[in-house]
Formats: structure tokens, C-alpha cells, sequence
């Protein structure tokens, strides 16, 4: 038995083969759940389902958008009749200095993280709130807990600080509905996001900060997700969970 087993479970910003979503997706359907993947490319969104099984759905939808967000949640109630784990891995980051954050900079990477996760949530919690069961899962960053330094500019850790804010607010509101809200923290990750745009020094540098001295996979990632997912972490809301290698220790 799965520790996912007969659960149903929405992961957005998962299409990227790479990407965190991807490999949080594909570690709860090795667990035993059903698995929605929710992109903004419907052709991507549909490949990365097929790629984990049959039986799970990709769908595409732009999670700044209140009304397409509930739609989503809908057509999936109306198909699977329960959803049991949201998480909300949906993001961008945009490597800029303070003085060179345009207000559309600005409005781009704080909507996905921030309006993305709320209205992703408000949503699912009606559901949830009736079967008295859920686990909210909010992808943060080591980036909000140390102010940047590693890749995303001040409005990326901006964003994901607010993440921080509204896991730990909805975790205290959420608690009398045995609706538990969480947070994963992410240090530096070898994903699709971070190829490429790293010089040699400036790996070598980040490297020389994480005490485990190696980048994260997608699959570590991953492996904190199914944990807050599943009922091993049954007494565990309002957390934040660093995954980072010791690269920032409280």
C-alpha cells in the first residue's frame, strides 16, 4: 500500500519534464495517488499525465485567474468526486537587480506565487472544508528566508516570502477543518529553471555556501512533498520545511 493510496491530488506548474512539479507528481503516483497536472500549455500539461499513467488528467489553466482556477477544481470534482492534496508549485523568477524591477516585473513573479497560491486554495478549501480533510502544500524559497542571493531578484523573494505569510495564516484559519497548510523552503535545485544561467564561478560559489556540497534534485523536493502530502506529517500545519542542503540553518 501507497501512502497515497486512494488520494487525489492537484499539482500545479508541473508540466516542466524537469521541474519540481513533475517530480512531485510522479512521486505521489508511485505513492498510490491520482494526479492532475495543471500548466498554462494544455499540450504540455496533457504529455506530462499521460507520461505518469492514464488515469491522470492534464489540464491547462492560468492560476492568476480566480474564475479559471475554480472552473479547474470543478471539472475535476465533477470526474474524481474528492480532492485531497493541493500543492501550489506554480512560480516564476526573474533574475533582476533592485532599481531594474519594472512594475510588470513585479506584477509577474508576485501574482503567480502569491494571487496563484490563494486563488488556487480558496478553490479547493469549500471541498475540504465539507470532508474534513486536505493538506495544502505551498512551494516558498530559501530565497524569502535569506533575501535573494542565489538566483531570483528581491520582488522573487518578495513573492515567496508572502508565500511564507499566507501558508502560516491559512494553516491557523484551516486547522478546525483538519485542513493542514504547509511550506517547502527549496535552497538551490538543479532544475529547468536554473540550467544554463549559472556561470562556472557562480556555481562554484553557491556550492561552496551548502554544507552537503551538492545542488538539490527535483526528487528531494519531491520526497518533503509526499511526507507533507500523506499522514506521516497528520500533526504537522503552519511549517515551513528547508530543504537546502544546510545552505541556510536557523
Amino acid at each position: 500500500m501507497g501512502l497515497l493510496e486512494g488520494r487525489f491530488a492537484i499539482v500545479t506548474g508541473a508540466a516542466s519534464p524537469r521541474g519540481l512539479g513533475k517530480a512531485t507528481a510522479r512521486m505521489f503516483t508511485e505513492q498510490g495517488a491520482t494526479v492532475a497536472i495543471i500548466d498554462l500549455d494544455e499540450g504540455q500539461a496533457r504529455e506530462a499525465a499521460a507520461d505518469l499513467g492514464p488515469q491522470h488528467i492534464g489540464m491547462a489553466s492560468n492560476v492568476t485567474d480566480k474564475e479559471a482556477c475554480l472552473k479547474t477544481v470543478e471539472a475535476l470534482l465533477a470526474q474524481w468526486g474528492q480532492i485531497d492534496i493541493l500543492v501550489n508549485n506554480a512560480g516564476i523568477t526573474q533574475p533582476l537587480k533592485i532599481m531594474d524591477i519594472a512594475p510588470q516585473n513585479y506584477e509577474a513573479v508576485t501574482d503567480v506565487s502569491l494571487r496563484g497560491t490563494l486563488y488556487m486554495s480558496q478553490a479547493v478549501i469549500p471541498h475540504m472544508r465539507a470532508r474534513k480533510s486536505g493538506s495544502i502544500i505551498n512551494l516558498s524559497s530559501v530565497s524569502a528566508q535569506r533575501g535573494g542571493g542565489i538566483f531570483g531578484g528581491p520582488h522573487y523573494s518578495a513573492a515567496k516570502a508572502g508565500v511564507l505569510g499566507l501558508t502560516k495564516a491559512m494553516a491557523r484559519e484551516l486547522a478546525p477543518d483538519n485542513i493542514r497548510s504547509n511550506a517547502i523552503c527549496p535552497g538551490f535545485i538543479a532544475t529547468d529553471i536554473t540550467a544554463g544561467k549559472l556561470t562556472e564561478e557562480m556555481r562554484a560559489s553557491v556550492l561552496a555556501g551548502i554544507p552537503m556540497g551538492r545542488a538539490g534534485t527535483a526528487e528531494d523536493v519531491a520526497g518533503c512533498a509526499l511526507f507533507l502530502a500523506s499522514d506521516l506529517s497528520a500533526y504537522c500545519t503552519g511549517t515551513e520545511v528547508d530543504v537546502n542542503g544546510g545552505s541556510l540553518i536557523h
